[in-house]
């Protein structure tokens, strides 16, 4: 396995304009539901009773005050040691994504089947369902196609360059001729920001097919999209933008 595969390229053609002015050819299919879920459709619960089990049930989200991103980062550490099957897939985010009404509308959006979901690579769904298990889906987005997360975050405002804890991060860890966030394959959750040109991140479906904990070099990362966290310090990025803008 490896963790540079990214789902079927077709792309709602809003993401066009997030590729700063990269003309590409964008598949003429539907454009499904923005990235986030709704609220009230699964709101958090009681927690699995070992919650730190990679084998504890994936339709049962953590009980939740209000979240920091301490409390984000922890949940998605008790999975690390998740590990894939020798298909690539079959773990319990791909169970909980194909269970989900967000799979229904990304296969509106990209075309294919549910089917493909099953060994479909796993990033991306990996930091979905930390979103949905803290509760914060609505704010956290959720897709399996890493490119069409980012076009959210960005179209929203909440897209930036700051390696902040709790941020999804974007990653370009390959050689391609792609431009903007076309040039995405893989995603994780920022810990934190080292201050010596890396980062120490979260991730799922990583080359070792296995959440991890990894130590990568900011000099990979495209951008960070920024989830709306209850107890978040400070103004989003946009208004942030616009308050130095018109102090000027």
């Amino acid at each position: 396995m490896t963790e540079h595969r990214v789902p079927c390229p077709l792309l709602p053609s809003h993401l066009a304009r997030a590729a700063a002015g990269v003309a590409l050819a964008v598949c003429a299919i539907p454009v499904g539901a923005p990235a986030f879920l709704p609220d009230g459709s699964g709101e958090a619960a009681v927690a699995p009773s070992r919650p730190g089990d990679p084998a504890a049930s994936a339709g049962k989200p953590f009980r939740t005050a209000v979240m920091t991103t301490a409390d984000v980062l922890r949940v998605a550490e008790t999975q690390i040691g998740v590990t894939e099957n020798s298909s690539g897939g079959g773990t319990k985010f791909h169970a909980w994504y194909m269970a989900s009404q967000r799979a229904q509308e990304t296969l509106a959006r990209d075309g294919g089947v549910m089917a493909k979901y099953t060994d479909a690579p796993w990033c991306a769904m990996f930091v979905s369902w930390v979103g949905e298990q803290v509760g914060l889906r609505s704010t956290f987005g959720a897709d399996a196609y890493a490119v069409a997360w980012a076009g959210w975050f960005q179209d929203n405002g909440r897209w930036g360059e700051a390696a902040r804890p709790g941020a999804v991060v974007y990653f370009d860890l390959d050689a391609d001729d792609d431009d903007g966030i076309y040039k995405i394959d893989h995603v994780g959750l920022v810990k934190r920001d080292n201050g010596d040109g890396t980062i120490t991140t979260v991730e799922g479906n990583t080359d070792n097919g296995r959440v991890e904990r990894r130590v990568r070099p900011v000099s990979d990362v495209i951008g960070y999209g920024y989830p709306q966290y209850p107890a978040a310090e400070g103004p989003r990025p946009a208004v942030q933008a616009a308050r130095a803008e018109a102090s000027r």
